[in-house]
């Protein structure tokens, strides 16, 4: 039996007009799809009649599969001389775990390819009417986990350079962290009236944005019970928002039309 060969794919932010076509194309031709949490089921609606669809999700506390059991179904179905798609939200690179994957396939000599996606910190701010970079506002933007401590409470994050050095921030998988994230910037030297824009479901009709202030967005996404996903964006461009902001009044319109 042939070997088999893995693509891992990104599968963008939620909208799933933004998946790639080359990404289309692996969905389309792959025997199995093991995707995530995040994915846009409508994107298993392009599968071929008979492919084999592993739900391969995890949320805060609750792991469908742990990484390596992952990483094994990975590596069996490639040696069973499948074509597999592994389907994550964004991009597989970006706080994806496509590169670990990546190494083991590697290890086992396994041929694989990766395929970019769109990712939720650049498409959830731009959907929210948001942009990372502005002539004016912003010349660098950083993307960095929310998730700031190890299981030990030690911080790997140089908050310094984020505070200062920094001028657009992402902050993936940040909500729960939030306050801490706020005071850790203000701490660092970040003014406490930097505006701060939280996304909830970007790119989808459930998309939901909440603005404030370093000083004042905690409390504003209790108010709201902002949940996750969710993307933190920390920066002047954020002012921007009211300006131009277009993809939550199609929502509000569509909506309302009968």
């Amino acid at each position: 039996m042939s070997q088999g060969k893995v693509y891992l794919v990104g599968a963008g932010p939620g909208d799933p007009k933004l998946l790639t076509v080359y990404g289309l194309e692996c969905i389309q031709t792959s025997d199995v799809i093991a995707y995530d949490r995040l994915v846009n089921p409508k994107l298993l609606e392009y599968a071929k009649e008979g492919a084999e669809l592993i739900f391969c999700g995890k949320s805060p506390g609750r792991h469908h599969f742990i990484q390596d059991e992952i990483h094994t179904l990975l590596v069996n179905k490639a040696l069973e001389g499948k074509t597999v798609t592994r389907l994550k939200g964004g991009d597989p690179c970006v706080f994806g775990r496509g590169a670990e994957e990546a190494e083991v396939l590697a290890e086992h000599g396994i041929e694989y390819e990766i395929v970019p996606g769109i990712t939720a910190g650049i498409a959830a701010p731009a959907y929210a009417g948001i942009p990372v970079t502005h002539r004016e506002h912003a010349s660098s933007f950083a993307i960095v986990t929310g998730h700031g401590r190890d299981s030990k409470g030690q911080d790997h994050l140089n908050w310094s350079a984020l505070a200062t050095g920094i001028d657009t921030v992402a902050f993936y998988m940040g909500v729960g962290n939030l306050a801490y994230i706020c005071k850790q910037l203000i701490d660092h030297g970040r003014s406490a009236q930097t505006p701060v824009a939280v996304i909830e479901w970007g790119t989808t009709d459930k998309q939901r944005t909440v603005t404030g202030n370093l000083e004042t967005i905690h409390d504003l996404i209790v108010q709201e019970n902002i949940q996750n996903p969710a993307m933190v964006l920390v920066g002047e461009v954020v002012q921007l928002r009211d300006k131009i902001k277009w993809y939550e009044k199609i929502i509000e319109t569509e909506t309302v039309t009968p």
